[in-house]
């Protein structure tokens, strides 16, 4: 799957090389440009556009030749798109824009819908009655616009934060008791090089720490009030992690997740921000079954926090194989193939249905995947969330660099972002 910064993607997989498809040839494959709806029972062909990569291609492919076994009208051509989140999201408009069909269906990261809808790119899925109380809601809530369904969850990455349960017996209850912990196990084990990690550097993914810890202060991230209490009392711990406490080393102002996930599955970690992908990498000593998984403790006034990543699925709204495309989405958002997905990947489903007792005695750790599930804040649902985006890299980076203070970052920055 692509590489989108911050939404727990696997580091292993980025370095696996994809052949691209040119956006613009699509419109060759598979679905004709009639925009005569085409009826599900008949004899069609529909292109379906991911960024698959190593197990997770591979196990797209197993589900939708399943997917063709039982519907044997509708043929699926899958296109494999560029593993790097802004070449993929290029070659999807470059298609759009071109008033393309194809692809008739496409994944879609949690930031795009927004952005898809007001462009009038995607279908408005109001019309094909989708059943989404069946999903967790935080994902429900990144692909509705103006009140309308766009974008379907497929499977959820909530962030969260990691801790040695070797060192710390019992889960932090607030963040002040994170940074006790976190001083605590540094002193004891002097094995360990910090007391949290997290991704500081200059992208995405300093959004999605920043979001993890942000509604445990009574923040929440909403362009339009940035320059909130709860948003700077949020920075600031972060901020006062690396330069007052010092359990975070100044390093994380160039760590991403791949090197904050190395920095705990190394054990030189006693805390780090990350995504469900790490447990399943916490292979060996002295993490290995030392491993608890936890939304960030609330503080007075706060709630737990996580940050929502994940993928979702989408259909062109000019298309006319509309109706093949709704099936496909819902065979491959059904509790089953989420949970055969889940075991294969390790991609969290986005249906609570599929966390059962039979995909715990597999991969024990989803229940704690389910609980941040519930949790998980999306970031927020603007068609301008790029500008958005970096208008708050330009804010953490600073604050994170210690060249301006939280507060005064945030209310320099702030308006700026709300325009």
């Amino acid at each position: 799957m692509h590489v989108w910064p911050g939404n727990g993607r696997r580091q292993a997989l980025a370095a696996t090389t994809v052949f691209a498809t040119a956006a613009l040839g699509l419109a060759a494959c598979g679905s004709s440009g009639s925009s005569a709806p085409v009826a599900a029972s008949a004899k069609q062909t529909i292109v379906f556009a991911e960024s698959g990569l190593g197990t997770e291609g591979q196990q797209t492919q197993t589900a939708i030749n399943a997917f063709q076994k039982a519907n044997p009208n509708i043929k699926v051509k899958i296109d494999v798109l560029s593993s790097d989140s802004t070449t993929y999201l290029s070659q999807l408009e470059n298609s759009f824009t071109a008033g393309s069909p194809t692809p008739d269906v496409f994944e879609s990261d949690v930031t795009y819908p927004a952005k898809f809808a007001q462009a009038g790119w995607v279908l408005n899925l109001t019309k094909l009655h989708p059943d989404l109380s069946q999903f967790f809601p935080t994902e429900v809530a990144a692909g509705t616009f103006n009140g309308a369904p766009y974008a379907v969850p497929w499977f959820d990455n909530p962030e969260g934060l990691y801790y040695r349960t070797d060192l710390i017996k019992t889960p932090p209850t607030s963040p002040a008791q994170v940074v006790s912990d976190a001083q605590k196990a540094m002193k004891t084990d002097p094995s360990l090089k910090e007391g949290l990690a997290f991704e500081g550097a200059k992208y995405e993914g300093a959004i999605t720490a920043f979001l993890t810890v942000d509604s445990a202060f009574g923040g929440k991230l909403d362009p339009q009030n940035v320059h909130t209490p709860g948003n700077t009392a949020a920075l600031t711990w972060l901020h006062d992690a690396i330069y007052k406490n010092k359990i975070a080393p100044t390093a994380v102002t160039g760590w991403q997740e791949g090197q904050v996930e190395q920095e705990y599955v190394s054990g030189h970690a006693a805390f780090s921000i990350n995504y469900p992908f790490v447990e399943s990498l916490a292979t060996s000593a002295p993490v290995k079954g030392n491993t608890g998984y936890i939304p960030f403790p609330a503080g007075p006034g706060g709630t737990p926090g996580s940050a929502l990543g994940g993928e979702m699925l989408a259909i062109n709204a000019k298309t006319a194989h509309s109706a093949a495309a709704w099936k496909l989405i819902q065979y491959l958002t059904s509790s089953q193939v989420e949970v055969a997905r889940a075991e294969v990947t390790g991609d969290p489903p986005s249906l609570p249905s599929a966390y059962t007792s039979a995909l715990y005695a597999k991969a024990p750790y989803f229940q704690n995947v389910k609980t941040l599930n519930s949790f998980s804040q999306p970031r927020p649902v603007n068609p301008n969330y790029l500008t958005v985006s970096n208008d708050l890299q330009v804010l953490l980076s600073e604050v994170f660099a210690n060249t301006k203070s939280p507060a005064a970052a945030i209310s320099s920055e702030a308006a700026q972002i709300k325009t």
